[in-house]
């Protein structure tokens, strides 16, 4: 997918959902982490946050109260727009949601005291300009043998036969690049397993794991096959494969 074709997808899902996974049925077997709770565990009632790559603001607000003031920002109108509604409902009076490239971060130098950013692409050299000195950057990522038993199925994919670790030692490069003395990297991979198939399929049709899925036909005869074929006695089993980098 290009950057057009993600920016179209996560349009149609803001107007939908926003990035509302709650109502997915799906257990988490083994040792994982989440992003926003690395960020809690750094956050000071006086600190300045951006995430970037916010979507709904589902996750992220959870995180307004530990802060003086939360700024999500999406490239998508239809997020920002879900933010809001979500914002709104949360009674989180301390948040800003911005409609915003991360190429292009429209904030002054050492504005912010942390930058998160989960599964969403950012620019290191723009992270570090806002930051203020001694400031951190954290992110999540999906890594490529993500959802990998689904893709061989399907035969395409998000980062589909690229080399595990490709993109996080990018990042870390980046990161280095751009000034941050120190990264933290943490990878993980979990077991996932599906309720039903209308949760797999909530989620193949809510996220680019299978770009266009459910355009062909075809598709759906895949999927019954690998239901057919993964389905546990603790639900349709696949994995979530991620990593956190801490950089400051």
């Amino acid at each position: 997918m290009s950057s057009m074709d993600y920016k179209q997808f996560y349009d149609r899902v803001g107007k939908h959902n926003g990035w509302d996974f709650s109502s997915v049925k799906c257990k988490i077997e083994g040792e994982g982490l989440e992003l926003y709770n690395e960020v809690a565990n750094i956050c000071k009632s006086g600190d300045l946050l951006l995430d970037i790559g916010t979507g709904g603001g589902e996750a992220v607000l959870s995180l307004a109260k530990s802060v003086l003031l939360l700024v999500g920002i999406d490239q998508s109108s239809s997020m920002i727009e879900a933010a809001l509604r979500n914002s709104r409902a949360a009674g989180a009076a301390n948040t800003r949601f911005l409609q915003m490239d991360a190429e292009r971060l429209n904030f002054p130098d050492a504005f912010f005291n942390i930058v998160s950013c989960r599964h969403s692409p950012f620019h290191a050299d723009e992270a570090a300009r806002i930051l203020i000195k001694g400031g951190v950057f954290l992110t999540q990522q999906v890594n490529e043998n993500d959802k990998l038993n689904l893709k061989q199925a399907f035969g395409r994919g998000q980062a589909f036969d690229e080399q595990p670790g490709t993109l996080m030692q990018r990042y870390i490069t980046e990161l280095k690049a751009a000034g941050f003395s120190k990264v933290q990297s943490m990878p993980f991979n979990v077991n996932e397993y599906y309720e039903t198939a209308e949760d797999l399929i909530f989620l193949l049709k809510h996220t680019p794991i299978i770009p266009n899925f459910g355009q062909d036909e075809r598709d759906f005869q895949i999927l019954q096959q690998f239901i057919a074929e993964n389905t546990t006695d603790k639900g349709i089993q696949t994995n979530a494969a991620r990593f956190i980098l801490i950089a400051s």
